[in-house]
């Protein structure tokens, strides 16, 4: 083994770890959610650890902010590429809308976020707070979980040295089935991991991805919102 290679995995491991912990912190203090609010209970509406997931994974998001090169990109985005990324993103939004029953969703596919009021009414604050999580964090979470580092692992252990244009269709397939069985509509899942990998290696850009996510998510949101449809939250 070359020194290089011996040098190279404390480097790595700070960049591994920048991508991965805020993301496991999120699914963490997700399963950790029925937990939380029997200790809440009757002290605050259990709805609100949404709120304080995304604000711990926003500041861990912020700690290692200056790890995240690939971020830096967002000056060199051009409006072609802009607009791929929203007609990819709403491209995602329909099949989701599509793909919601049936074989498509694992188990009943859950209730979702009910943010209204126990008179039936809308509580804005709760609306309002898990759309702006949805759309402001989850990307860039997921993103640079997703597709800066799984899907660039999977092609290459040294994952910041792969171009994201050479990745290869194994780790694209890879990325983008295992991201598909994190959600409950796992079919949907897949085709947006395929969308948003093969837009990283179309633009080599990550905002390019977090762009197209955060329309997909966003477009759901209100379709949501407009609708009463809770189960897509």
């Amino acid at each position: 083994m070359s020194n290089g290679s011996l040098a190279r995995p404390p480097f790595l491991h700070v960049l591994v770890y920048s991508r991965a912990i805020p993301f496991a912190v999120f699914i963490a203090l997700m399963a950790l959610d029925p937990w939380l609010a029997g200790l809440l209970e009757g002290v605050l509406d259990p709805r609100w650890l949404y709120g304080f997931r995304t604000l711990v994974v926003a500041g861990l998001l912020l700690l290692f902010w200056h790890k995240f090169d690939e971020l830096a990109a967002l000056g060199q985005l051009r409006v072609k590429a802009v607009l791929l990324a929203i007609g990819a993103g709403l491209a995602v939004l329909a099949i989701w809308l599509l793909l919601d029953s049936g074989v498509y969703v694992l188990g009943d596919g859950g209730k979702g976020f009910d943010p209204r009021s126990a008179d039936g009414s809308l509580d804005w604050s709760l609306a309002l707070m898990r759309l702006a999580g949805s759309v402001l964090l989850v990307p860039v979470m997921e993103e640079l979980f997703w597709r800066s580092l799984v899907m660039r692992w999977l092609d290459n252990a040294d994952f910041a040295a792969v171009d994201p244009a050479q990745v290869g269709i194994r780790a694209l397939m890879l990325s983008s089935l295992v991201f598909g069985f994190e959600h409950s509509q796992w079919a949907a899942g897949i085709v947006a991991g395929l969308v948003y990998g093969w837009l990283y290696m179309r633009s080599r850009n990550l905002w390019v991805p977090v762009i197209a996510h955060a329309v997909t998510n966003a477009g759901l949101g209100f379709w949501v919102l407009a609708n009463g449809t809770w189960h897509f939250w």
